[in-house]
């Protein structure tokens, strides 16, 4: 695909080894790490059309269902080849991540060598893309699996279209289309894909200079643009379907107006900026300032942000590399900014994926022309080069670290980031999870402290919630189900909520609904058989139905828990047969054991000695 004389090809072939070992340095220690409970669940180890493999019903259940309020096929298909090959062991899900990066890394040295012409600057820019602390986010976790696939096939894209802009044909036009198409399926923010191709007409292949030289009809941008519709049409037919599939959670947006949308995504655009150069105090999620963004701050950035745009437009001639990069940056973030808000962050590390890279071409170039009259020049840069590369891969690794579990990486993010309630809940539902219930509770309550209204702190950690709370938690899920009826998440949060709020005729209620609407809930399943074999009121109470739950429930992946094992072995006792209780509780013992779960380990002894008894379990549940 690429004609280079034998000299080249080794040069070539030792800057890709070079590349793919910078990858593997940064992220291989991501192959010895765990899922984290921040959308791994949905996208694979509780996602049962996922976690299942790969199969022909699960073939079209990609094409034809949104996937955790996305359409991306092609990540759906990616994490279940990964459940075939791997199961739910997190290190191969990794694998596939680290994988797709060196891929991605190379791709994208050779589409820019084949673009710019430039060996040693391509490299540098696919070297600080690869191991750059804002990459380790979309890497280190897999539920970011969406960037680097998409990074695979933008970066493809890229390299076909620079074959198809020095010899156009159909054939060639049809490949790049393709590669595009992929890419979308795989992430939708790829939509700005079409204007990145029309800049890099401008520079640096300079379609309209070439065209006149060679005595061709003079190309115009409307030529271009005409050239691109269907690549722009493509884009537009993602749009539609990325708003379908997002539009539980924009329509659950409402409280964030557009004025607080406005000042988050000017003030995002320096906080990107600064990013790049100084990478320090990254975090998975950074919570929205929600209309409390500084003024003078919003000024700043709003009046950097221009004056960077008019200098770029103003060295259009003569340094026309900065006004592609600087443009490829603002073009590619403007899906990414929040103006139509998804999900209750700031702003995300992930964001800048395919953003940077231009502010990367803008920058390298731009140093190799500032410094073409120095003494030594070669040496510098060369020094300059390593330099940068050793102190990013030396972070990178460090800030890899982090995501080695949950409670590492929210911790750390507690404390990098302020007045974070999601951050909070998440440690307190992982910290839960490993037994640590005071600290559960003490991470959940200050969830609530910092943001009462955000009912999603409420019933995913056992405490007791005033009557305030209660109805401000119930209001928040009633109103997110008025929006979309069929959010089983909803429903099983109301539920939970109801349940902590003596109404389990209510919780009954929305869990038996969000059956009916996905059969094979499993959070569902094990709260309602959870209530009906330990609810102290009688009339409530259902044995037979509760173990033809909670089997369900332990069928599913994941169903090994000692928690939903737990469930079982109530749910057996209830309806009195108790030798399968004791044996299905000791082996939830076991896992908890395992798990190192020291409070879980001690209420299960303490059942089993009741099961021994032929006694069963009552408890007022307090629990997702």
């Amino acid at each position: 695909m690429i004609n280079v004389s034998p000299v080249n090809r080794r040069t070539l072939i030792g800057i890709c080894a070079l590349l793919v070992a910078l990858v593997w340095t940064v992220f291989g220690q991501t192959l010895r790490h765990g899922f984290i409970n921040f959308d791994d669940n949905k996208y694979v180890y509780e996602n049962a059309q996922v976690s299942g493999g790969l199969s022909g019903t699960g073939f079209v259940w990609a094409f034809t269902h949104s996937h955790s309020e996305n359409w991306h096929p092609l990540t759906t298909l990616t994490h279940m080849l990964d459940c075939q090959l791997y199961g739910l062991n997190a290190g191969g899900h990794h694998f596939t991540n680290v994988l797709l990066q060196s891929v991605a890394v190379v791709l994208l040295f050779f589409a820019l060598q084949q673009l710019t012409g430039s060996v040693w600057r391509s490299a540098f820019v696919a070297a600080i893309f690869a191991i750059h602390p804002l990459r380790v986010e979309s890497v280190a976790w897999v539920a970011a699996r969406k960037d680097v696939l998409s990074g695979v096939f933008f970066a493809a894209t890229l390299l076909a279209y620079a074959r198809y802009a020095r010899a156009p044909n159909a054939t060639r036009y049809l490949f790049v289309l393709i590669l595009f198409a992929c890419g979308l399926m795989s992430k939708p923010t790829l939509v700005t894909l079409p204007f990145v191709l029309l800049l890099l007409d401008y520079w640096p292949l300079n379609r309209s200079h070439r065209s006149e030289v060679s005595g061709q009809k003079r190309s115009t941008i409307t030529s271009f643009v005409v050239e691109k519709i269907p690549l722009f049409a493509l884009s537009a037919a993602s749009c539609v379907v990325t708003i379908w599939a997002q539009r539980p959670t924009i329509s659950s947006l409402g409280g964030l107006p557009f004025s607080w949308r406005g000042e988050n995504a000017i003030v995002s655009m320096l906080i990107y900026l600064r990013q790049l150069v100084w990478p320090t105090d990254l975090a998975l999620f950074y919570p929205h300032p929600r209309g409390e963004e500084n003024l003078v701050l919003v000024l700043l950035a709003a009046a950097c942000i221009a004056a960077v745009t008019v200098l770029s437009v103003f060295l259009r001639k003569t340094a026309p590399y900065f006004f592609v990069g600087w443009l490829w940056y603002v073009g590619m973030l403007v899906p990414m900014l929040g103006l139509v808000q998804v999900g209750l962050q700031a702003h995300a590390d992930r964001y800048t994926y395919l953003p940077h890279i231009g502010l990367l071409i803008a920058l390298t170039w731009l140093v190799v022309d500032l410094t073409k009259e120095w003494r030594w020049r070669a040496a510098i840069l060369r020094f300059g080069a390593a330099t940068a590369i050793i102190a990013l891969t030396a972070c990178s690794f460090q800030e890899t670290t982090y995501w080695r579990d949950s409670i590492s990486i929210w911790t750390h993010t507690l404390a990098v980031t302020k007045n974070n309630d999601t951050a909070h809940l998440c440690l307190a539902e992982a910290l839960l999870e490993r037994g640590k219930l005071d600290e559960a509770i003490a991470h959940s309550q200050a969830a609530i402290e910092i943001r009462p209204a955000n009912a999603g702190a409420y019933g995913r950690v056992p405490m007791v919630l005033t009557a305030e709370q209660s109805q401000s938690a119930i209001a928040y899920w009633q109103n997110r189900l008025k929006a979309n009826p069929l959010n089983t998440d909803a429903h099983n949060n109301l539920g939970v909520v109801l349940i902590q709020s003596g109404d389990p005729r209510g919780a009954i209620a929305q869990w038996e609904t969000s059956l009916a609407i996905k059969p094979n809930d499993g959070n569902a399943e094990n709260n309602l058989a959870w209530v009906l074999a330990t609810y102290p009121e009688e009339t409530l109470r259902n044995g037979k139905r509760a173990v033809e739950l909670a089997e369900k429930a332990t069928a599913l992946p994941g169903g090994q828990d000692p928690i939903v094992l737990r469930t079982l072995a109530a749910a057996y006792a209830e309806a009195g047969e108790f030798s399968k209780a004791v044996a299905t509780a000791e082996e939830a013992l076991k896992s908890a054991t395992a798990r190192q779960n020291s409070s879980l380990v001690e209420t299960l002894q303490s059942e089993i000695v009741l099961y021994r008894a032929n006694k069963p379990h009552r408890e007022m549940p307090s629990r997702q």
